[in-house]
């Protein structure tokens, strides 16, 4: 396979990735958030099993398959719960923008675990990311702590799942790179997200699941999104440009926000695309900060 193929592949798991707040909201409308949820971590796993396959469980180094599969499945079910508690389209949107923190997150805590040498770029990085956030969340409204305060005691459990989805997924990019010694345990990772949903759903009370055309598509769409999007970005990073896609992957958030206004049809202010734009940009700053730049010895 030729490099610009790789690549190719690798641009397409990033727009299948940018679909999926659109498409789990979607999802949870007609399924509930968890019953949603469960059924397309259901499908995603199959697909996987059919795309990546079963890893050999025996040969993970231990604390790799311990903290690998705890910190995943934590992210996946708090992304998944926080987007499906929404309480709107709208909403859902702007949560998953909260999510969005990780990219930025993931370089800060790699500085501080890894002891990598960044620019003073991180700073004004990371304080565009998190004003990106707050612009978010005040929307058209003047940018105050009234108005972000008034918007995320509308919904504190959606948001606080999104926030610390983000804490959660930058642990595990840095973790895993450190403890994974070449093992992928995405196809078992994602089966057991799916098995923690399917408990939380038979042990809670849940609303009953409208299954109808468009849920039915969403579904398909959003296990395919997630189960096809890991496989193609494998192939990208294994034969592809990985500087090309790095810097493509700090887009998602603004790609993901116009995927889901479209697919949710939901309609977003000026401020929201100001602070997405912003989002975008801080990640990119604090991934610049890193590059020629080379870990301290330990």
């Amino acid at each position: 396979m030729t490099q610009k193929k790789a690549t190719l592949i690798g641009l397409i798991a990033i727009l299948l990735w940018s679909t999926i707040v659109g498409l789990i909201r979607g999802v949870s409308e007609g399924l509930g958030a968890v019953g949603g949820a469960a059924m397309i971590y259901t499908l995603s796993s199959l697909l996987l099993l059919v795309t990546v396959g079963f890893p050999q469980v025996k040969r993970f180094p231990r604390a790799y398959l311990l903290f690998g599969s705890l910190l995943f499945v934590s992210y996946e079910v708090c992304l998944s719960l926080s987007l499906g508690y929404a309480r709107s389209a709208t909403q859902a949107i702007e949560v998953g923008m909260v999510n969005y923190l990780w990219p930025s997150m993931t370089i800060i805590l790699s500085a501080l675990v890894t002891r990598q040498r960044c620019s003073l770029l991180i700073v004004p990085g990371l304080v565009l990311s998190v004003a990106g956030i707050c612009q978010v969340l005040a929307g058209d409204h003047q940018l105050s702590y009234a108005e972000i305060s008034n918007n995320l005691a509308s919904n504190p459990l959606s948001y606080g799942l999104a926030f610390g989805g983000a804490i959660i997924w930058a642990i595990y990019c840095v973790v895993t790179r450190q403890i994974a010694r070449g093992s992928n345990g995405i196809t078992l990772f994602f089966m057991l997200t799916a098995l923690a949903l399917w408990v939380k759903y038979f042990s809670t009370p849940q609303p009953e699941m409208i299954i109808n055309l468009r849920v039915l598509v969403s579904l398909g769409l959003a296990a395919m999104a997630m189960g096809f999007g890991y496989a193609a970005w494998n192939t990208g990073i294994l034969h592809g440009n990985v500087t090309i896609l790095a810097t493509a992957s700090y887009f998602i958030p603004v790609i993901s926000a116009l995927l889901a206004a479209c697919i949710l049809r939901a309609s977003l202010s000026i401020g929201f695309w100001q602070g997405a734009a912003m989002v975008s940009l801080g990640a990119l700053l604090c991934w610049w900060s890193t590059r020629g730049q080379r870990p301290n010895a330990a």
